[in-house]
C-alpha cells in the first residue's frame, strides 16, 4: 500500500537580508516525511537545521525569508496560507519544541496557565475542562504528582521537566507532525536518554511524525528512521538511518562517523575533520565540504555536485561512492 507523505519540501530555499542583499543560508531542500516516522536533520552548527525548522512553521526573523520552494502539508502550500489558517495548523496539525524549554516557557505564568491557555486557545472547552487535560498531559509526560505541579513556575522545574511541559505543551493538540529543535541541549545523559525515550514512546503511541534535529549522531542512531545531513546549508545525503551508520557514503558523514566515540574500537586520539565549515550565508564556486575533503578534485571546487540517487540513498557527491 502506498502511503502519502503527511509533509513534502520541495527545493526549499532560504535568504537572510544584510545590508540590502540576499545571502541564501539554505538551498535546494527536499524531502518527504511520511505519517509514524522519525527523520533525523543533522549537522554541525550553522548548517541551517534551526532555519529548516523555523520556515516550516513561517517563524523565521524579520530579516529572513522562503526565497524559494514549496512546503506541503497534505498538498497545501504552508508558504502561500493566509496567516491566519497557518496559526490554526501550529500547535493543531505541526508542534515544536523548541531548544532552551527555560526561556521558551513564561516565567511569569505558571506551567498550568500556560498549558490551559494552549488548550483554549485551539478548543471549545471550559477553564476546569482544559484544567482537567492539562493534569493529564504532565501525567503523560511522567511529572508526578502532576495536580500540584500545574500551580508552578517555571523556575521550580529542574531543565528535564521543563522540558517535559514543554513535550506536553507540543502534544497538547494532538499533532500530525512534531518538529523536536535539539530537544535534549543542556541536560545530562540520563536526562537526555529519557527525553529520548519519552519522545519516541509517545510518537508511536499518537501515530505522529517526528522531525528530530540535532548535531549529535549518536541521538540521531537512537531514535530516527531515517537520516539527512546538512553541510553549508546544503543536503549532503540522505538515508534510512541504519544504512547511514553502517555504510555512510558522503566524505562528510564519513568524518562526522569517524569523529564519535566507540566502545568496539580504541584509539589514542579522535580523528577530526580539518579547517571550519563556511560562514552562514557563504556561497562557494563548488561543493561547500570541497577545501575540507580529503577526497576533492578540481571539479569539486569548481562546481556544485547535484544531489544524486545512489541505491536506497541520496549523495551530494561527484564520486558514485566514495571509498
Amino acid at each position: 500500500m502506498v502511503v502519502s507523505p503527511v509533509l513534502q519540501v520541495c527545493d526549499l530555499q532560504v535568504s537572510f537580508m544584510m545590508q540590502k542583499r540576499a545571502y541564501p543560508v539554505l538551498r535546494e531542500l527536499s524531502y518527504n516525511l511520511l505519517p509514524g516516522r522519525i527523520l533525523a536533520v543533522v549537522g554541525e552548527s550553522g548548517s541551517g537545521k534551526t532555519v529548516h525548522a523555523l520556515s516550516l512553521l513561517g517563524l523565521l526573523p524579520p530579516a529572513a525569508h522562503v526565497s524559494r520552494g514549496k512546503i506541503l502539508y497534505r498538498d497545501t502550500d504552508l508558504l502561500t496560507m493566509p496567516r491566519a489558517r497557518l496559526r490554526d495548523v501550529r500547535g493543531s496539525k505541526i508542534s515544536m519544541i523548541f531548544q532552551d524549554p527555560s526561556a521558551s516557557l513564561n516565567p511569569v505564568l505558571t506551567v498550568g496557565e500556560q498549558l490551559i491557555e494552549t488548550l483554549r486557545a485551539h478548543k471549545p472547552m471550559s477553564k476546569q475542562q482544559a484544567r482537567e487535560e492539562a493534569v493529564r498531559l504532565l501525567e503523560k509526560v511522567g511529572i508526578a504528582d502532576a495536580p500540584a505541579r500545574l500551580s508552578a513556575y517555571p523556575f521550580e522545574f529542574s531543565g528535564g521537566m521543563c522540558q517535559r511541559v514543554m513535550i506536553a505543551m507540543a502534544l497538547a493538540l494532538s499533532p500530525d507532525i512534531l518538529i523536536a529543535d535539539e530537544p535534549t541541549t543542556a541536560l545530562d545523559v540520563t536526562i537526555q536518554a529519557q527525553i529520548l525515550h519519552l519522545i519516541r514512546e509517545l510518537q508511536q503511541k499518537e501515530k505522529m511524525a517526528v522531525i528530530f534535529i540535532t548535531h549529535n549522531l549518536a541521538l540521531a542512531s537512537e531514535i530516527a528512521d531515517e537520516v539527512l545531513v546538512l553541510y553549508g546549508g546544503l543536503c549532503m545525503e540522505q538515508a534510512p538511518a541504519k544504512d547511514l551508520f553502517e555504510d555512510p557514503h558522503h566524505p562528510y558523514t564519513k568524518g562526522l562517523l569517524a569523529s564519535l566515540v566507540s566502545m568496539d574500537r580504541r584509539v589514542e586520539r579522535l580523528p577530526a575533520i580539518a579547517g571550519q565549515p563556511p560562514m552562514a550565508g557563504e556561497i562557494t564556486k563548488g561543493c561547500p565540504f570541497a577545501s575540507r575533503c580529503p577526497q576533492a578534485q578540481e571539479k569539486c571546487r569548481q562546481q556544485l555536485p547535484p544531489l544524486t540517487q545512489q541505491g536506497i540513498r541520496m549523495v551530494r557527491c561527484f564520486e558514485e561512492k566514495t571509498l
